[in-house]
């Protein structure tokens, strides 16, 4: 089950040492409307292995697709989807054979992180539904587990495997959700990772409200293919017949 992680609660405390009475005023929990309150948000980590922002990559073009929002690094055998939510492209979806992962960015508070906070949410969200996640502290940092209720193509409840992973950048946020074998097998979703990882945000300039999500676009030469034609005649990619990219709101939508 989720556990708060008593690691940041220290790191917190050691900010915050030293600071004057106004400084732990303005920084102390807050009131979350439930009697509790809510996780304290922490700057951005450094990033030494990414995910990149814009200012710190020369080329971000090189070898990565232009998305507008996100360059998406590009490996063999890959196929790339995108997610609209209205008339806005918000999310990019790497296939790469049994697993994919789900990138997204955010906008986000320049002096503080808020992937602690958004686990918090993530986590209440599935919990709620009857899933079971745990938080650990995995390749890209700290994590979620899931293992999410869904219903199987013949009508039955069954479990689906997902990782939530995330970022904070300057002024930005980046997720990932991994599916398929990447989240059954951890051990087995290193290309996955190093994409996340080689991800460059785009930010811009233009105001924005924390946690809006940064609009993307199609590349020049994309070839659209609708999801009735591409999925007509294949067998399911996964074995266990979940679909890996079966998303519900109170899950992948940060709110």
């Amino acid at each position: 089950m989720f556990r708060r992680r008593r690691k940041e609660r220290e790191d917190a405390l050691d900010e915050l040492e030293g600071a004057s009475p106004e400084e732990l005023a303005e920084d102390a929990e807050e009131p979350d409307g439930s009697g509790g309150s809510r996780r304290y948000n922490l700057p951005p980590a450094p990033r030494p292995d990414g995910p990149w922002d814009l200012s710190e990559v020369k080329q971000p073009g090189d070898g990565r697709v232009d998305l507008g929002g996100l360059f998406v690094p590009g490996v063999e055998g890959m196929e790339l989807r995108v997610e609209v939510a209205g008339e806005s492209i918000v999310a990019a979806t790497v296939v790469l054979r049994d697993s994919a992962v789900q990138l997204q960015g955010f906008a986000a508070p320049k002096s503080e992180g808020i992937w602690g906070e958004v686990r918090e949410e993530i986590a209440s969200g599935i919990t709620k539904q009857g899933g079971i996640v745990d938080e650990v502290e995995g390749p890209l940092g700290w994590e979620l587990r899931a293992q999410v209720p869904v219903q199987l193509p013949d009508g039955t409840n069954g479990v689906q495997l997902v990782r939530f992973v995330g970022v904070d950048g300057p002024r930005w946020f980046l997720r990932g959700v991994i599916s398929g074998q990447g989240a059954v097998q951890p051990e087995a979703a290193g290309l996955l990772e190093q994409i996340f990882r080689d991800t460059v945000v785009v930010r811009g300039d233009s105001p924005m409200a924390p946690r809006d999500p940064i609009v993307l676009k199609l590349p020049n030469d994309a070839q659209m293919v609708p999801e009735s034609v591409a999925q007509d005649g294949d067998q399911p990619r996964f074995a266990d017949g979940i679909d890996p990219l079966r998303r519900g709101p109170e899950i992948t939508e940060v709110h």
